[in-house]
């Protein structure tokens, strides 16, 4: 089976909250909102910085915003940032590990074209895209502003 691991996964939902709020928002503040674990929400937005994904702000009102449009950011660039290169096998161009039979296996090289595919499809998917879809989960749209006192039970 060929799946992401789940601090991807993590990762996308983290992106897609900070796309669709549009505002400077603490790690505490994207925990709370998704659900996901305040010290693994620190672990994936170090990643998504260093990668340039988001961008840090210090201070009292700090945190993250996004570090590009969401349309300029791939499904590819978040599996890079979390994971490294992708590579469906050991003897792709892009994998950093090496294969035990590499000098004698008869489809060795053949992957890279599989491999080139699964990169460009990953790559035309955005985050813009996955963030527009997560209206139809019942979620406000992206840029939608939230009425708070619905959401903590205030009258």
């Amino acid at each position: 089976m060929f799946k992401v691991n789940k601090l991807t996964d993590y990762a996308t939902v983290l992106l897609i909250e900070i796309a669709r709020i549009n505002v400077v928002q603490s790690t505490q503040h994207v925990s709370e909102r998704t659900g996901i674990p305040l010290p693994t929400v620190a672990k994936i937005m170090k990643s998504l910085n260093k990668a340039g994904l988001v961008a840090s702000q210090r201070g009292a009102g700090g945190g993250y915003t996004l570090g590009r449009a969401p349309h300029e950011i791939s499904v590819a660039d978040v599996i890079q940032a979390v994971e490294g290169p992708i590579a469906l096998t050991a003897c792709a161009d892009t994998s950093d590990e090496h294969c035990s039979i590499e000098a004698v296996c008869p489809v060795q090289g053949k992957w890279n074209k599989v491999n080139t595919a699964v990169r460009a499809a990953l790559n035309e998917v955005t985050l813009a895209d996955m963030a527009d879809d997560v209206a139809s989960f019942g979620m406000p749209p992206r840029g939608a502003v939230l009425d708070m006192t619905r959401e903590v039970g205030v009258k």
